[in-house]
């Protein structure tokens, strides 16, 4: 009797261990991904609908950053694109409508630049999240006004927010602030 007792008491204590393993191991992962993606974190969860599928959703958008080009400008290009942005800033007062489709297409620009896969919106918004957490909420509420622009439903005041937006993710792309592969 006391060897079984003693079988059953290192398969519980086995069992206790390998769960508490797997708890702080699950709990590396969601401080390293919440470290990693900031305010994208909480986002990605709540429209995963659970903690397991957001941070599943953001693992991927990792490893699919590991497998892209991304790079720095050179500076003369970080130059050109500085001078253009320059240029559709000074223009938003006489045309702020105008001012706001460039400043999307010169994002854009820069993305491709960059190395950013430039397919549908959605997917360049994952992308620039992983190397730009905080930024690509601003990314997504001036491509949403930029919508509404386009439909004639945003008026200067939302012309105006945008393209703060555009110049948050603009000034981020232009410089080095990107994530190291390494995740560092």
């Amino acid at each position: 009797m006391n060897q079984n007792l003693l079988i059953a008491v290192v398969i519980v204590s086995f069992v206790v261990v390998a769960a508490l393993a797997f708890l702080v191991v699950r709990m590396r992962r969601s401080q390293r991904l919440r470290s990693r993606f900031g305010p994208e974190y909480d986002r990605v969860v709540s429209e995963a609908g659970g903690v397991r599928r957001g941070e599943g959703v953001l693992e991927f958008r990792e490893k699919r950053r590991e497998q892209l080009a991304i790079h720095p400008l050179p500076a003369s290009d970080k130059a050109m694109y500085k001078a253009k942005w320059d240029e559709v800033q000074s223009k938003f007062v006489d045309d702020p409508r105008q001012s706001v489709g460039v400043a999307d297409r010169l994002v854009t620009e820069v993305m491709r630049a960059r190395g950013y896969p430039m397919s549908d919106f959605d997917q360049r918004a994952a992308d620039i999240s992983v190397d730009h957490p905080v930024v690509v909420e601003n990314y997504r509420a001036a491509h949403t006004i930029a919508l509404r622009h386009d439909r004639g439903q945003a008026d200067t005041e939302d012309l105006r927010r945008a393209m703060v937006h555009y110049r948050a993710l603009f000034e981020e792309l232009l410089g080095d602030y990107h994530v190291s592969k390494k995740g560092a």
